[in-house]
């Protein structure tokens, strides 16, 4: 088992959450956030706010770029054309980094969301397109995704740093995938279950995700935290 491993949540999604207080503790508990850029939920308050809490919390941050699908919460497909798909995704990493600089915040990486990071897990158009993205930095940021991503294949053969994620909070399928939401036991609520799935991820990922809208999230996170510790698996960002 690996000496370390690093906790990521989406965040930058709910305005409601956010002035509740519960996203905002999340960062007492990962090291990365993947914050919205816009395009499927959030706006730029909310993206500012996130990102200054999370400098604070000293939590590496990352662009959450995905479908312009405010409506579906970018959780719907999009047939956008390769070089719109790139133009889009470069757009909100550009935008996101924009927001983050007046708190000294850094974008460390690119996690796609809902369904781009499907998507582009074997769609080799798409895939590309979001690589492409990324390479229009000297220094490409790497991308997240999980093993056996497509797209972190071709991110890989372009010298693209790649990062393999696994998530506590969601059933796997058989084959590795994920149990589609609309399924029964999609979402794991139990946070002794999604302390147990995360623990037995490290062996093969980079991270671990839990999502901020899973019910009783802080639960979950605080419950992987504790079992990490107990079995000497240290906590930090990947960066």
């Amino acid at each position: 088992m690996p000496a370390s491993v690093d906790l990521n949540v989406d965040l930058g999604e709910s305005a409601e959450r956010w002035a509740s207080g519960e996203d905002r503790r999340l960062l007492a508990l990962v090291t990365s956030a993947n914050v919205c850029c816009g395009a499927y939920a959030g706006d730029d308050d909310l993206i500012a706010s996130t990102c200054s809490a999370a400098v604070e919390h000293g939590v590496a941050i990352g662009a959450q770029v995905g479908y312009p699908d405010r409506e579906g919460f970018g959780r719907r497909d999009m047939d956008l054309a390769p070089r719109d798909l790139a133009e889009e995704v470069r757009r909100q990493i550009d935008h996101l980094r924009a927001l983050a600089a007046p708190f000294g915040g850094v974008v460390g990486y690119v996690k796609p969301h809902g369904a781009l990071y499907h998507r582009i897990s074997h769609d080799p158009a798409q895939a590309a397109a979001v690589v492409e993205a990324l390479l229009g930095d000297a220094l490409p940021l790497p991308l997240v995704g999980m093993p056996g991503s497509l797209a972190l294949q071709l991110a890989r053969e372009a010298g693209v740093a790649t990062v393999h994620e696994g998530f506590a909070d969601r059933a796997y399928a058989g084959d590795g995938s994920l149990v589609p939401r609309g399924e029964a036991g999609a979402v794991l609520t139990d946070p002794d279950a999604a302390a147990q799935q995360a623990l037995s991820l490290v062996d093969a990922v980079d991270s671990v995700c839990v999502h901020s809208d899973s019910p009783g999230a802080e639960l979950l996170l605080g419950r992987v935290r504790d079992l990490m510790a107990h079995h000497a698996v240290h906590v930090r960002a990947f960066g």
